[in-house]
């Protein structure tokens, strides 16, 4: 069960936020919200007194992993927040009659948060890179950055970046590690996140990576045809075996949208 949260948020323009709409795309979950709403629901979350919230932005890949991964699936379904992230999420949920209004990608979300003047933690991404990220939104977008560390999901190195954490006190901590690690990672260091002052915690990919300028980020074209996952195969042709769940989902999606419409109306 999806906790949506007690708190109401209000949009950008000052507007409540009606609770959020979940569509489930091959059993798993993701909200029908828009960037604008998203940014709304994580600032109200992070007023004093709320318990810590957890986002994931969700893409085909993570949909695939979570059908073969029972934890992972868990840490979905127990999300606060599923964003659509990837034109795949936004085009089978289409297809079966359930659209979704936008997609909010990683990217865009941490960029949209750094204008907010809520504080961000930066976690992960190879050394120096988080950095980099971090200044890179403190100069385009007025970010607070509360602090940076590289880390890793690995056990033993969990102690070193929850000190930092603590240290820091930041409103919203993004990780990098890449999924299903950091969203893995999160949920199961969420008692000391929330000790540590965190109140919203998301994975955010290789987000750092486009910010800092390690690896480009896609052109607004490739974006708005919903290309990206083409242009990163082209730049880092090293992911052609994580890509290999696209054709599948693919498939299983068309299949799933075909027996929901034909399906018995209640």
């Amino acid at each position: 069960m999806i906790d949506h949260g007690s708190t109401l948020a209000t949009s950008l323009d000052g507007r409540v936020l009606v609770p959020l709409r979940t569509v489930r795309i091959l059993g798993i979950p993701v909200h029908d919200v828009t960037l604008a709403e998203a940014v709304a629901w994580i600032s109200a979350w992070c007023e004093p007194g709320e318990s810590l919230r957890q986002v994931v932005t969700l893409n085909p890949e993570m949909v695939m992993a979570a059908r073969r991964d029972p934890v992972f699936r868990t840490v979905i379904e127990q999300a606060a927040l599923v964003t659509p992230d990837g034109v795949g999420m936004t085009l089978a949920a289409r297809l079966r009659g359930t659209p979704l209004r936008a997609r909010v990608t990683g990217v865009d979300l941490v960029e949209a948060l750094a204008m907010t003047g809520r504080s961000l933690f930066l976690l992960g991404a190879a050394p120096g890179v988080a950095e980099r990220a971090a200044s890179v939104l403190e100069h385009r977008y007025g970010a607070r950055i509360a602090g940076t560390w590289a880390g890793s999901p690995k056990p033993e190195d969990a102690a070193a970046a929850l000190e930092r954490i603590a240290a820091a006190r930041p409103h919203i901590l993004c990780v990098a590690y890449g999924a299903p690690a950091q969203e893995c990672w999160i949920a199961r260091y969420r008692a000391e996140l929330a000790a540590c002052g965190v109140r919203v915690a998301l994975g955010v990919g290789g987000t750092f990576d486009y910010l800092a300028g390690v690896v480009p980020r896609p052109p607004a074209v490739v974006r708005r045809l919903g290309l990206e996952w083409l242009y990163r195969l082209i730049r880092q042709p090293w992911r052609w075996r994580r890509q290999l769940v696209l054709p599948l989902f693919a498939w299983l999606a068309i299949g799933e949208a075909i027996a929901v419409r034909l399906g018995p109306r209640t």
